[in-house]
């Protein structure tokens, strides 16, 4: 395999890789490897979990004398950094953890080890996951497309790296290497905060009375659907993190002050200039494939709740020549409807609307 930032050939990911935590992150990787055709050895406290990825096909029990290429350890944050001790006393391998703080298991690990063994040691995050957890939620496709942040120290043995690149570009993802402590700020901003945002205005709809309720909207679905992840698992994962979420919270702190003021204020200026920095904020999100984003538009269509309709829109669309980028559904909770939101290029938009109606479905402009 050959590194697509450079001609320099990768180390040949051969196995096994023995993964520790057989849930979500490590048993999706575990499918991706065994497809690979590659030994997969598999250890977790719960003895379910081994017995649930291997009967999906993901490997195999840990056994006395397995020699493991890569360990791979996907378990909660709690846990990281005695799973990669353990991990490197144990074994001659190269060890990676998944996990989505780097530079707190980084400073465990570095005292409690020697140099040769910090050496084997590569941290790295897929950035992919779910609201859910467990074996069962895991696909060998989850990594497709996704950036994988692979978090060298100094000290780390350039072939170490080199292999845990080739597990990244192996399970479909796209290899970034970060400094472990700006790898921590970069998910504070863009995975840590979000999710705070998400759990803060979906707490506001826990007691909210039903004919409020009723009003739900795909833009709310859209706003709170993160914050039905793991309490506890965040939990961990926001105490690693603590002080780089800490500073951006100062800093929406300041900026909820400040649109309280404008929001009670008749100074109508203020307010634009908030909610248009919230435009270029959503302008500066990478599009897809990691290319500027586009402009799009989007078309919304009622479709019939019954089978085979969607299909049927994608399929018209498909036949008018027109992409879609993007999908939403808002279901009517007093009809057997969908209102399907189709976001295209902001170009093919009017030319897509004028075709579906054509063929009879019926749209919202």
């Amino acid at each position: 395999m050959t590194d697509p930032r450079s001609e320099v050939a990768l180390p040949a990911l051969t196995g096994p890789v023995e993964v520790v935590g057989a849930g979500l992150i490590g048993t999706s990787i575990a499918l991706v490897c065994t497809r690979l055709g590659i030994d997969v050895v598999l250890r977790d406290t719960s003895e379910e979990n081994v017995r649930t990825a291997h009967g999906l096909g993901a490997g195999r029990a840990a056994r006395p004398g397995d020699r493991p290429q890569l360990v791979v350890v996907a378990v909660p944050p709690a846990a990281v950094g005695d799973a990669i001790v353990d991990a490197l006393a144990r074994t001659a391998a190269v060890v990676t953890d998944v996990g989505s703080v780097k530079a707190a298991p980084l400073e465990e690990v570095a005292a409690r080890v020697d140099a040769d063994d910090l050496a084997r040691y590569v941290g790295s995050h897929p950035m992919a996951g779910s609201e859910r957890s467990g074996p069962l939620a895991a696909s060998a496709a989850l990594f497709d497309g996704r950036p994988w942040a692979v978090t060298p120290h100094p000290h780390a043995r350039p072939d170490a790296v080199r292999l845990v690149e080739a597990l990244v570009l192996e399970c479909g993802a796209a290899p970034i290497v970060m400094d472990p402590t700006e790898h921590d700020q970069a998910v504070a901003r863009i995975s840590h905060l979000p999710h705070l945002a998400a759990v803060l205005v979906a707490g506001r709809l826990a007691t909210a009375p039903a004919e409020h309720l009723a009003l739900s909207g795909q833009g709310v679905r859209d706003v709170t659907r993160v914050a039905a992840s793991d309490p506890e698992l965040w939990q961990q994962i926001l105490e690693a993190n603590s002080e780089a979420v800490l500073d951006l919270l100062a800093e929406v702190r300041a900026d909820l002050d400040a649109l309280m003021t404008a929001v009670a204020s008749d100074a109508g200026s203020d307010l634009v200039e908030i909610l248009t920095r919230g435009n270029a904020g959503t302008a500066a999100i990478p599009g897809k494939h990691g290319g500027p984003a586009r402009p799009t538009r989007s078309v919304f269509v009622a479709v019939p709740d019954h089978p085979g309709e969607l299909a049927r829109l994608f399929g018209d669309a498909g036949e008018i020549g027109v992409n879609i980028e993007d999908v939403h559904i808002d279901h009517d909770p007093g009809r057997p409807v969908g209102l399907t939101e189709l976001v295209v290029e902001r170009g093919s938009a009017e030319r897509l609307l004028a075709a579906l109606e054509s063929r009879g479905w019926t749209t919202h402009r």
